[in-house]
């Protein structure tokens, strides 16, 4: 959604990537360099998004499932369809208990015009037990959704966050794999799966599931930091990775250390 941005390099410069409208591709796109770099390259001054109108009807739903196997099964039907959820998350029996169902949950969120909300109600209909939400209370199922992170590390002060990276495919092993509470973006492959000890993350993480996929230490208690190993699986590019550094701040002053400890 980013269409141009504007950043401060370390030599006082200002440059500027994109610009206001979409078909601006002038230049070379360096804001995709920058989004996820976390400060080790420049800094951040301004960003242009894409907006998008707001739908003219919005439903949610949430489907309930005995197995994550039944799980992932719907959600390859729904993904084969014309008609895509602009949200489908899928949570684990343990995450499901924040919104009151301890089962596999398919959270899907649904918009645009009556007849196509209509539409998306009657195929999901296919999906026994499941519920619709509408204004205040679909408001309310996503505010958990998406404040569930903040509010397990308030509950756990030596708990830890994992973020897992993986495809469509591996996105079941991965989710059965937690211990724990679970909660993915069942239709791009992110995982997260919350520790109450943050030795357990990281021993997640040194597993052959961990260590299998992206994955990283997302939050973890401050303390514990310096001693973990955040990011233990690099890549192939990490070298690439380094040669950019040594273009933008060849010197190593800008957030030394926060990426991969090297960058």
């Amino acid at each position: 959604m980013v269409i141009g941005m504007k950043f401060a390099t370390l030599e006082g410069k200002l440059v500027q990537s994109g610009g206001m409208v979409v078909k601006n591709v002038a230049g070379l796109d360096m804001a995709k360099l920058l989004i996820g770099s976390f400060g080790t390259l420049a800094a951040i001054a301004t960003v242009n998004f894409k907006l998008q109108p707001m739908p003219e009807v919005e439903r949610s739903f949430l489907l309930p499932f005995e197995s994550l196997s039944a799980a992932m099964a719907a959600r390859n039907a729904i993904l084969k369809e014309q008609l895509q959820p602009s949200a489908i998350d899928l949570l684990n029996p343990a995450a499901g208990r924040s919104v009151g169902n301890a089962t596999w949950l398919l959270a899907l969120r649904a918009g645009g015009n009556a007849a196509a909300v209509e539409r998306y109600e009657r195929e999901f209909a296919q999906f026994t037990g499941g519920l619709a939400f509408e204004e205040e209370r679909q408001q309310t199922l996503w505010g958990y959704i998406e404040n569930y992170t903040p509010q397990f590390l308030a509950t756990y002060a030596d708990g830890a966050v994992v973020r897992a990276s993986c495809t469509l495919k591996d996105l079941e092993a991965v989710m059965g794999s937690f211990p724990g509470p679970a909660v993915a973006r069942a239709g791009t492959g992110v995982c997260y799966g919350y520790f109450e000890r943050v030795r357990d993350a990281a021993e997640w993480l040194a597993g052959p599931v961990g260590s299998g996929c992206k994955a990283v230490m997302e939050y973890a208690p401050e303390e514990s930091r310096r001693s973990l190993d955040l990011w233990p699986s690099p890549g192939g590019d990490l070298e690439m990775m380094k040669r950019v550094k040594r273009l933008f701040d060849p010197r190593n002053l800008l957030n030394r250390g926060r990426l991969y400890r090297l960058i």
